[in-house]
């Protein structure tokens, strides 16, 4: 009877141990697949990932063409003109000169005996000329002079479109160096536009010739008649 008892511990303690080592063995081989799943994240996790890259490319910058340097060459000497010869100013009928010239001045003409007041000269241009019709005193008997100074004013007088035979007379004054001044409608011709087409003529004029160096007035006052 001991001896069965005894059969039947020794059985349990074998079974026992044999149910011992089995947990063992699982326990280990659970252990064993828990630290093989943490080895194979970890080098997952430490295992470099494949990057995106971009390829960029430069276009290639052309060089600048190297230009020579230009070296300046010095200029041409200017070539020396021939001086001109002086030039002779002829004497002027209607005064002295200003300009100076190689050749001296001819003699003064001789005085002529003039009144002791300025002159006043009466005088007539009409359509396409001018004539004088009338000297007051008789002291001023340089008709180049009245003849170039109609043809300046006459130059520059545009008759206006107007009725039948308009007449207008001006009065100026004409000082030694020629310069007009005083200009004025003395006589109208009842047309504004003709009137005014006069006295432009005139004051368009200035400065006409000097006064003749032979003239002793200071100026010389003239009446002119347009028709």
């Amino acid at each position: 009877m001991d001896d069965r008892v005894g059969d039947i511990l020794l059985q349990r303690a074998a079974l026992e141990n044999g149910a011992g080592a089995a947990i063992f063995v699982s326990i280990l081989l659970h252990a064993s697949l828990s630290g093989l799943a943490v080895w194979a994240a970890w080098r997952h996790a430490t295992t470099p990932q494949p990057t995106s890259v971009m390829t960029i490319r430069f276009a290639s910058t052309p060089r600048a063409e190297v230009v020579p340097a230009v070296t300046a060459s010095a200029p041409p000497k200017p070539i020396e003109q021939p001086k001109p010869a002086p030039k002779t100013v002829p004497f002027s009928p209607f005064g002295k000169s200003t300009k100076k010239g190689s050749e001296a001045p001819p003699p003064k003409p001789k005085p002529v005996p003039v009144a002791s007041q300025p002159a006043a000269i009466a005088a007539e241009i009409p359509i396409g000329g001018a004539g004088v019709t009338a000297l007051e005193g008789g002291d001023f008997p340089y008709t180049i002079y009245i003849d170039r100074m109609k043809t300046l004013i006459g130059s520059r007088w545009f008759r206006p479109q107007a009725a039948a035979g308009p007449t207008t007379t001006v009065y100026f004054v004409i000082d030694r160096d020629g310069s007009i001044r005083d200009a004025k409608t003395e006589t109208a011709s009842g047309n504004g536009t003709f009137d005014r087409a006069a006295l432009r003529a005139v004051l368009e004029s200035s400065p006409l010739p000097p006064l003749p160096f032979g003239y002793n007035g200071t100026y010389l006052g003239v009446h002119l008649t347009f028709r």
